[in-house]
């Protein structure tokens, strides 16, 4: 469990995050000045640097799942999204998107009494997003109206190009939420955020090198939670149906 005095950054972790988030900042305002390259060296710079860059905030950010507020500030933040679109802020309206999926997905663990809701969430929402990007609404949005998608998601810039790759709120809100939850029942934080990160890697290498437009992302996360905390989750899994 994490304990009342982590829902307070430390001061190391609170610069760490202040200082990826401005780098994050710098590079999603220049992204489109920097070199052009091809669609391996794109691919690989968004792997390995953009996306795990992104998400390691959402580790930094990790204590303060037990601090008080977390969905009014979550819905602050949302709030600023719209204005910084509305004023063509894109950097902070980014940023403010991120943000507040990352605060709402660890206020959602508040609900969580158990560790088998987390993984009955983990083994059902893959097959929902399959069917959501297959036949369903996701599908739709992606699409017939992508600049909604692109409204809502959060954005990683390509390098030298006005484009970007996207994860939409709930993939971001699940990445926290499964996270969260890895710290709060005592599992493996750093191998669930490796194996997470690892997986939307993944998910996105075969996106690019195929002829579709998207392709679901909640299964990547679902799995990077369970898989490296197997184990633990089965001995949790036996000792809550002992007590029953």
């Amino acid at each position: 469990m994490v304990g009342r005095a982590a829902a307070v950054l430390t001061r190391a972790r609170a610069l760490a995050l202040a200082a990826l988030v401005a780098a994050l900042a710098l590079y999603t305002a220049g992204a489109g000045r920097l070199w052009d390259g091809n669609l391996d060296a794109d691919v690989a710079f968004l792997v390995l640097v953009v996306i795990p860059a992104t998400l390691a905030t959402i580790w930094l950010a990790l204590p303060l799942v037990e601090a008080r507020g977390l969905l009014a500030v979550a819905a602050a933040l949302a709030l600023l999204a719209v204005l910084a679109h509305a004023a063509d802020l894109d950097v902070l309206f980014n940023l403010a998107k991120l943000f507040a999926l990352t605060l709402a997905g660890f206020w959602f663990l508040t609900i969580f009494e158990a560790v088998s809701w987390a993984v009955l969430v983990a083994v059902i929402v893959p097959w929902v997003d399959i069917l959501s990007v297959w036949r369903g609404p996701t599908e739709y949005v992606v699409e017939q109206q992508p600049g909604l998608f692109e409204g809502v998601a959060v954005a990683f810039r390509v390098p030298g190009e006005d484009d970007a790759a996207y994860l939409g709120p709930p993939d971001i809100l699940f990445f926290a939420l499964f996270l969260a939850a890895a710290a709060r029942f005592g599992l493996r934080v750093a191998a669930t955020w490796l194996s997470m990160t690892a997986l939307l890697g993944l998910t996105l290498v075969l996106t690019a090198y195929t002829e579709v437009a998207g392709l679901p992302a909640l299964p990547a996360i679902c799995l990077g939670f369970l898989l490296p905390n197997a184990d633990l989750l089965l001995r949790q899994l036996r000792r809550e149906r002992a007590a029953d």
